[in-house]
């Protein structure tokens, strides 16, 4: 018995993130402390999702709804400025 298939998970085209949340992925979430923060940006090019937003040269937001979690971010900050905290869930 032959049984059809479709495509699945297939990358049709580059750059297509930002087109998917996966945000409720994760059991932990990074906090930002603005008090600690010297926007360096260490954080940014480690962020494999591309979740934390700077504007002006200043660390603006990351992105729950994409982050998963992987706390890479809060690793490479060498002020601590962002701490990981648990989900809850």
């Amino acid at each position: 018995m032959k049984k059809e298939f479709g495509l699945g998970a297939c990358i049709l085209k580059d750059g297509n993130s930002m087109e998917f949340k996966t945000g409720s992925w994760k059991n932990r979430y990074p906090s930002h402390s603005k008090d600690l923060c010297k926007s360096c940006m260490l954080c940014i090019p480690y962020c494999p999702e591309n979740c934390i937003k700077q504007k002006d040269g200043i660390l603006d937001r990351i992105e729950l709804d994409y982050c998963k979690g992987c706390g890479v971010c809060a690793k490479v900050c060498p002020f601590k400025a962002i701490e990981m905290k648990n989900n809850g869930k």
